[in-house]
């Protein structure tokens, strides 16, 4: 009776234990299909989309003075003249594999073009981000917490030209200034001609890749090229950020529990911070998420301007060149980034608020 009363609790215990790992496996295996599954829907998207677009692959690869012969033998050595759904699995198959196809543009496999140009627009819209979170969050609490001051007025007034003003114009100001005029930033692409090519890429990022390498000139000269294009890429990303945060802290400035605590004498940095800015952590996350993927995709106009090797001029010169591979591969890396920043949005989630666990 006794060794029966002492394992009772053991089972008891095994029982909780194997169920929470059962849910764990649960929750772990559904979020793999989500993925697998959105993925899936991308590139059904992407394969679709290439099929849509009023542009001929195959003229763009044999040129429009091939002959008939020539078309012929291009389409069939490209597998179009297969049935739609075979198309697909081919593709899907194909990508699964890591083969995205050649490009018509620069004679390369696509995905080798895009472990060249993608870390470019990364590192970019990585420090574009930094910069509208470290401005932005502030901006927008100091904002909410002095509504319909002067400070509150001309932070809005920011964040109202960070929706207004076109990027290729702040862009070319930005040039013209800083570096024609003052001289204080470097000119464009991500680095001065002489030191282009001197180290050796390991993970595509020059200001990683130069401090791996111990290039401290070449690491300060890729800060002076890169700090304007991502400080302009930053101020737009500090507009959304700053008129996002003042909302949510005015919501939570005006609950019963913030009213209580500075009733109760908390000093006033102590409600802002801890009692006013900690409820809103989690829809900040979708907002900075939602933030930096429209950086990482839409910062075409920027790179133009700057001459940024990046995906955005990739793409736009895969357009110009009705060069689908390069074209859809971009499209697929671009709708990656966003499921994977959707994931890690939904992981933070958790972390930071008990309830989503």
């Amino acid at each position: 009776m006794a060794l029966d009363q002492q394992s009772a609790p053991l089972d008891a215990a095994l029982i909780a234990r194997n169920k929470r790992l059962r849910r764990q496996a649960f929750t772990v295996g559904g979020f793999i299909l989500t993925v697998f599954l959105t993925f899936l829907g991308l590139l059904a998207i992407t394969f679709f989309i290439g099929r849509v677009i009023p542009i001929d692959p195959v003229l763009s690869v044999v040129g429009d003075r091939a002959t008939q012969a020539q078309y012929d033998a291009a389409r069939i050595a490209m597998g179009l003249d297969r049935p739609l759904w075979q198309q697909f699995i081919s593709y899907v198959g194909n990508v699964l594999t890591g083969d995205l196809g050649r490009s018509v543009s620069t004679g390369r496999a696509v995905v080798d073009d895009l472990s060249r140009f993608f870390p470019a627009t990364f590192e970019m819209a990585t420090l574009g981000i930094l910069i509208g979170i470290a401005l932005g969050v502030p901006l927008g609490v100091t904002a909410a917490a002095r509504q319909g001051s002067w400070l509150d007025q001309a932070i809005r007034v920011v964040g109202l030209l960070g929706y207004s003003v076109p990027a290729f114009w702040l862009g070319l100001v930005g040039l013209a200034v800083f570096y024609a005029r003052l001289r204080w930033v470097g000119g464009p692409g991500r680095l001065d001609i002489f030191y282009d090519g001197l180290v050796q890429p390991v993970t595509g990022m020059i200001l990683i890749d130069s401090l791996i390498r111990g290039e401290i000139d070449i690491f300060w000269n890729a800060v002076s090229h890169i700090i304007l294009p991502a400080s302009v890429l930053g101020f737009f990303s500090l507009a959304y950020i700053a008129r996002m945060t003042r909302s949510f802290m005015l919501d939570q400035l005006s609950q019963e529990f913030v009213t209580t605590a500075r009733v109760k004498g908390v000093p006033e940095r102590v409600v802002i911070w801890r009692h006013a800015f900690k409820p809103i952590r989690v829809p900040l996350i979708t907002v900075v998420g939602l933030s930096y993927a429209g950086l990482l995709e839409g910062s075409v106009m920027i790179e133009t301007v700057f001459s940024w090797p990046g995906i955005g001029n990739y793409l736009t010169t895969a357009l110009l060149n009705a060069d689908m591979n390069a074209v859809l591969g971009s499209t697929l890396v671009i709708g990656a980034v966003f499921i994977v920043i959707n994931k890690v949005s939904d992981v933070l989630y958790r972390v930071l608020d008990p309830r989503a666990r």
